[in-house]
């Protein structure tokens, strides 16, 4: 535990969630039956774990947690405020060539539509020489993600709309592509990892700027796109 740790006072803590984590159980995830990250925290030592904001069960990365009740309201403020930066990688399907404002709305977990908005900044392509219905090759981008608002699965649903859905997304995502992923190169999980928090801490003013490492399928990804590149 003390390597996902990633920051920690007498106020807070950070953690660097795996993939195949809920966070904690609800009424929604009420059929599964593992230990939540947050029974596990309370295993580990940390008595009332509090998350200020939400993490997908499928999505890695890092998550802000208070260690007690009276201080959940300051950091939920500076969610509220939007005045945390937010900084998720993906990887997607086909070439995304210029930055995006995503301002699609999302459904609830109520049925209702919420306005959502999700800044989009490619990073790198990759064409690899492994045949995916219907072409030939197979073609991605590394992005960044800046959520603006904080709306169950966001990001995924915001992909999707652009027809650059996340791979690994089963849900919302292509499902040739996550089906290539599977049966060829073996990459089972939702390459989207919520690599940055950046925000000054509410009780101390410190300027925080964190960062987690993206789990190790990812690397197996860098070094299997090496092996089939087209050329």
């Amino acid at each position: 535990m003390n390597q996902k740790i990633i920051f920690e006072d007498k106020y807070c803590f950070c953690v660097n969630k795996p993939n195949n984590l809920l966070v904690h159980h609800s009424h929604f995830a009420r059929n599964i039956e593992e230990d939540s990250l947050v029974q596990i925290l309370k295993q580990h030592g940390f008595e009332t774990p509090i998350p200020i904001h939400r993490l997908d069960r499928k999505t890695s990365g890092l998550i802000l947690f208070s260690k007690s009740k009276e201080y959940v309201k300051k950091f939920q403020e500076l969610f509220d405020n939007e005045s945390i930066k937010k900084k998720y990688i993906a990887l997607v399907r086909g070439y995304v060539l210029e930055k995006m404002i995503l301002n699609s709305p999302v459904k609830n977990e109520k049925g209702n539509y919420k306005d959502a908005l999700s800044e989009l900044i490619p990073i790198k392509t990759i064409e690899i020489n492994i045949p995916v219905q219907p072409y030939n090759t197979a073609r991605y981008s590394y992005i960044e993600f800046y959520p603006k608002t904080g709306r169950t699965h966001q990001l995924r649903i915001h992909a999707n709309k652009i027809s650059h859905p996340i791979i690994g997304d089963h849900k919302h995502g292509n499902r040739h592509h996550n089906h290539m992923f599977q049966e060829v190169l073996n990459l089972h999980n939702l390459f989207l990892h919520a690599e940055e928090l950046t925000f000054m801490h509410p009780l101390t003013n410190e300027n925080i700027h964190l960062t987690a490492p993206k789990p190790d399928f990812w690397n197996e990804f860098e070094a299997l796109s090496l092996k089939y590149k087209t050329c």
